[in-house]
């Protein structure tokens, strides 16, 4: 009999059991969690991921003991600023990994510190290939090393086709453009944005897109309707505030994500305005902060859950086609978005009037 001190594995690997301390809920929990299914609050779904990533619990790490060397195995690393991207990328791969019988570990890299030193380690310890989201997914000398490896690498919103791995992303640039389109079609002219991480292929494209649609409406950018994020809510906070403090801030401010954007909204009623009566502001991805905030956020609807399962999909049919000796040439998959419209936008002059009405009644 294995011995066990408290409910951890006599190896040091963390248990279903410490998960579910740490998240301070039931074992049948995390398990229901892992095998994602609906019949758990959102909070405590978000919990138990980050236990899951905090203890780099392995959930298949059983059946992979007992399926012994023949179990193919993945790690997914991240370096993600927002909880909220995070979480919806954790809950389609651990569902995906799960019906794909793949081991999957959840792995932490520090961004420009440690990553590679942790995939280096995790590939000579047997970790047969590896999922990585951005912004990983957009440091080269990363990607050049997975390749040095033979390793195979599926990246998640890249932003761009990389020739020597596997990819499944969005249009970000028409992704943006077409928000972009929309809020000039209710009439604002003055449109800020806050760019994201400068670091992420990702970024650039939706600023692309931005400035295009805006130049194809006929509309200026001057600097000052630009500010620099890092796709975290503390920077959103700062960048709101630049944008905001000007003589004429801007009528509408689109954020590169959802955690930015909900840090405009918090900025915009710290300054007493109404949103979107005085201010329309609209997000990226649909994270689960832009349906907890309010107004809700009118946002683009990238579907994560999907991006993550589906590269779980492609890693683990390359995988096996490499242990049957054949060698898949990468893929690269654009999965469709959708704008989401909510509660944060209106016309200008529209929305004030309808403000005014609301009061004098």
């Amino acid at each position: 009999m294995t011995k066990r001190t408290g409910n951890r594995r006599q190896s040091g690997q963390p248990t279903i059991s410490d998960v579910a301390r740490e998240a301070h809920c039931s074992p049948m929990t995390v398990s229901r969690v892992i095998n994602g299914e609906d019949n758990v609050r959102a909070e405590t779904r978000e919990r138990v991921l980050e236990a899951i990533a905090k203890l780099k619990y392995t959930p298949n790490s059983a059946a992979r003991s007992l399926a012994g060397a023949s179990q193919l195995s993945a790690a997914l690393l991240y370096s993600n600023p927002s909880a909220n991207y995070l979480s919806e990328i954790l809950m389609g791969s651990l569902e995906q990994a799960r019906l794909n019988n793949l081991s999957l570990l959840v792995e932490r890299c520090e961004y420009g510190v440690d990553e590679e030193a942790v995939v280096r380690r995790l590939a000579e310890s047997g970790i047969d290939g590896f999922i990585v989201p951005s912004p990983l997914c957009d440091e080269q000398p990363l990607l050049d090393m997975l390749r040095r490896l033979r390793v195979r690498a599926v990246l998640i919103g890249a932003g761009r086709a990389e020739p020597h791995h596997s990819a499944v992303m969005i249009d970000d640039y028409q992704a943006a453009y077409d928000m972009t389109a929309y809020i000039i079609s209710l009439g604002h002219k003055r449109v800020g944005f806050i760019i994201g991480n400068p670091h992420q292929t990702a970024s650039g494209q939706r600023l692309a897109g931005f400035l295009d649609a805006m130049a194809a409406a006929g509309l200026e950018v001057p600097e000052t309707m630009l500010a620099q994020g890092f796709f975290t809510y503390r920077s959103g906070i700062a960048a709101a505030q630049k944008l905001l403090d000007q003589t004429e801030p801007p009528t509408a401010i689109f954020a590169s994500n959802d955690d930015m954007a909900a840090a405009t909204v918090a900025m915009a009623q710290r300054r007493h305005l109404d949103v979107p009566a005085d201010l329309t502001v609209c997000g990226f991805d649909d994270t689960a902060i832009a349906s907890t905030v309010w107004p809700e956020l009118t946002t683009i609807r990238q579907p994560i859950q999907d991006i993550s399962r589906k590269a779980l999909e492609l890693l683990a049919n390359e995988l096996k086609a490499a242990r049957a000796g054949r060698s898949p040439k990468p893929t690269h998959i654009t999965l469709d978005y959708s704008l989401v419209k909510r509660q944060s936008h209106a016309a200008p002059g529209l929305a004030r009037g309808a403000a005014r009405k609301r009061l004098t009644k």
